[in-house]
């Protein structure tokens, strides 16, 4: 729904549409990072069940940096559309 709703902005005007896109694209990448980390961390902690707490302090760490350069690429993507 999030993705048609940015290709439709895309087609009605092309500098704003640039700039969803962006955003969208934002977005996604995160998603998919934070995916990433999680499932290789369940991986890491089946493998070694006494290192649970360090690979989740990790993890966490980890997924924050992921989120925060999202944010940090929705806001610039959210910024073009208005400027």
């Amino acid at each position: 729904m999030f993705l048609s709703i940015l290709l439709q902005a895309a087609a009605e005007n092309a500098h704003f549409g640039f700039a969803a896109i962006g955003a969208g694209i934002a977005a996604l990448a995160a998603g998919i990072g934070i995916g990433r980390i999680g499932g290789d961390a369940m991986q890491a902690i089946a493998r070694q069940p006494e290192a649970t707490n360090d690979i989740r302090a990790n993890m966490i760490l980890a997924a924050a940096l992921v989120e925060g350069a999202a944010m940090f690429g929705i806001v610039v993507g959210l910024l073009a559309m208005v400027l």
